[in-house]
């Protein structure tokens, strides 16, 4: 291909035709990598001449070109990105202050790219960070802290692209440094649940007592529950692991150690227990859940009030009397001096100080999340960074929340803060309006939605928060709300209930994943009108409605609707218009051949018939 200037984006289409765009020409041109002979290119988008109309373009970057030959432009002297239709000379714009429908203000946008839903990625160069679009619109995904060398920042973005895991590579053009920023969902397999909750959840406010003194003891502070529903609390008393199965309202297992005080635990995947031994004995102790013995694991000199196990199966352990947080490589054969992770040893405030530090958490990246109790703030150490930033507190550099000595935090999905707030009796957390007042906002006390000096959270698969109510001796569960996604007082429900096993149905919900158990559901309506669907179960769900029948070889026909992640916490929920005296076909389906229990709800103006005829379907196919 013969250009006249350089090639800020290339491109190939699925009919093998060449696109580049040139910046200082305003322009996007193309030519077939089938013709023999290297013909002149043709325009693809752009007059040549810079403007804002909808057929030009000023300085033109990054470019992508769906399967259906829709072209999009990042546009970047117009900060906004341009989609350009086959044989369209005229775009309109996808993302961007001028668009018809609200979605990002961008700032001189250089790369783009699609998934497989067609929701974009933009690397938005101006300000310094990429953006992305999802079924709740968009929103900054990662170098969301401003301008800036650290690994949480970027300067001068360029480009991005994925690995076929969805971790994300984007060209930090002025730090002059490849990143790499990984996909939480998919990229580890983490043995704590980060739930994924909607855009502002919500918890019931009265809680139920899930344990009693008689069972965890007075003072009860250490608790974890894993991705498999199980929760585990020290008992401090009797100096006892009491382990709960998922579902169970009994202790289902006592593990008895010789261990004291214990403030914190934390559980891998294969089931081993690190638990604090550091108040008498100055270790950290790991229960091995295959021969069931103990064995030191760390050594330290003084109780932990926080350990966490990290990605790289680094352990850390708070130590809030000696002002300090430190952390030992568990794949070192020996057990070797262990290294500060943050702290001086001193006592203070200053940025690389702390003052009674007491629960943590490292994410993905490695940023060290310490509750500084009493300098009264949430204080992030990135890696190989002594001093921290202030992300919670009245001393934050952005306005946040007043804290008073908290003690344990927790992130979710989109790394948002949960914060045990100890001195004000409360569990505060941040969502995209900012922080606010989550359970226990009444004041100290004893009632359903009081605590007494909470000391620690963890949540469940299905988002609800379990709180260690010291000075109450007991464990509280607030049950999450927003898991339903919906109001339900002002409609009428319909449920079903079942469970795909080994025997059910199978197909290919589409050419990305292998076969899938699936159940088949027919739908009548008595009443039409706007019906919500959405499910609820352990596993990650899809689901989609087809008119009339469902043919398992041919997904796509007769399908009317389909949703996968539109409940969030891995549920699908879409709404849809259905009409009486037509026969609707409801099919859920997991991944991979999972197996399990699920409930379809569906809320409308009328009752739902629903009924299971997957065998039916089998006997036609």
């Amino acid at each position: 291909m013969n250009v006249r200037s350089q090639c800020d984006g290339l491109f190939i289409d699925i009919d093998n035709t060449l696109y580049c765009s040139m910046s200082l020409f305003a322009e996007v041109v193309k030519r077939s990598l089938n013709d023999p002979v290297m013909t002149p290119n043709h325009v693809a988008a752009g007059t040549g001449r810079e403007g804002s109309a909808s057929n030009e373009l000023n300085y033109p970057s990054g470019i992508f070109v769906d399967v259906n030959l829709d072209l999009y432009v990042a546009d970047c002297g117009n900060d906004r990105v341009q989609l350009f239709q086959p044989e369209e000379s005229n775009g309109f714009t996808a993302a961007g202050r001028t668009s018809l429908t609200p979605t990002i203000t961008l700032r001189c946008p250089a790369g783009i790219v699609l998934d497989a839903e067609k929701y974009l990625f933009i690397a938005d160069i101006g300000n310094d960070r990429i953006v992305g679009s999802d079924l709740n619109g968009f929103r900054c995904l990662v170098g969301c802290y401003g301008e800036g060398s650290h690994s949480n920042q970027l300067s001068y973005p360029f480009s991005l692209s994925f690995d076929r895991s969805g971790n994300m590579f984007v060209t930090d053009s002025y730090n002059n440094r490849i990143q790499k920023f990984l996909l939480m969902k998919n990229s580890f397999a983490l043995s704590f649940n980060q739930p994924r909750f909607s855009s502002t959840p919500t918890w019931n406010s009265n809680a139920t007592i899930f344990a009693v003194q008689s069972i965890v003891g007075r003072i009860p502070r250490a608790i974890f529950v894993d991705t498999n529903n199980t929760i585990y609390i020290a008992n401090q008393e009797e100096n006892i692991i009491v382990v709960w199965h998922e579902e169970s309202i009994n202790p289902t297992k006592i593990i008895f150690g010789n261990f004291t005080h214990s403030s914190s635990l934390f559980v891998t995947l294969n089931g081993d227990i690190y638990i604090d031994d550091g108040f008498k004995n100055g270790r950290v102790q790991k229960w091995i859940a295959e021969n069931n013995i103990f064995v030191t694991i760390m050594n330290v000199s003084s109780q932990c009030d926080g350990l966490f196990i990290d990605i790289h199966d680094t352990l850390y352990c708070s130590m809030s009397s000696r002002q300090q947080v430190v952390k030992r490589s568990l794949n070192d054969s020996l057990m070797t001096s262990n290294r500060v992770a943050a702290g001086t040893g001193i006592q203070g405030s200053a940025s690389n100080e702390l003052n009674r530090p007491v629960g943590i958490f490292v994410d993905v990246n490695l940023d060290l999340y310490v509750t500084d109790c009493l300098n009264d703030r949430i204080q992030l150490f990135q890696p190989e960074e002594s001093n921290g930033i202030t992300v919670a507190g009245s001393t934050s550099l952005n306005p946040t929340i007043t804290l008073r000595c908290p003690t344990g935090i927790a992130l979710d999905a989109e790394r948002y803060l949960f914060i045990v707030d100890q001195g004000n009796d409360r569990i505060v957390g941040s969502d995209s309006d900012g922080f606010r007042c989550l359970v226990g906002c009444d004041g100290m006390g004893s009632h359903s939605n009081q605590l007494s000096y909470p000391f620690s959270l963890s949540f469940d698969r299905s988002g609800n928060m379990f709180v260690t109510d010291q000075l109450n001796h007991r464990i509280q569960k607030f049950e999450y709300l927003n898991q339903f996604c919906m109001n339900t007082s002002s409609v009428t429900l319909s449920t079903y209930q079942s469970n795909l096993t080994n025997n059910s149905s199978t197909y290919f919900p589409n050419c990305i994943y292998s076969s899938s158990y699936y159940e088949a559901i027919q739908v009548k309506v008595l009443r039409s009108g706007l019906y919500t669907f959405f499910s609820k179960s352990g596993m990650d769900t899809y689901g989609a409605i087809y008119n009339e029948y469902f043919n398992p070889s041919n997904p796509k026909e007769n399908r009317l609707s389909d949703d996968d992640e539109g409940c969030r916490l891995h549920q699908f929920k879409f709404a849809i218009t259905l009409q009486i005296n037509i026969t609707y076909i409801l099919v859920i389906t997991t991944y991979n051949y999972v197996a399990g229990l699920f409930s379809i709800i569906v809320s409308g103006p009328g009752v739902v018939g629903l009924k299971n005829i997957s065998k039916y379907l089998h006997c036609i196919y």
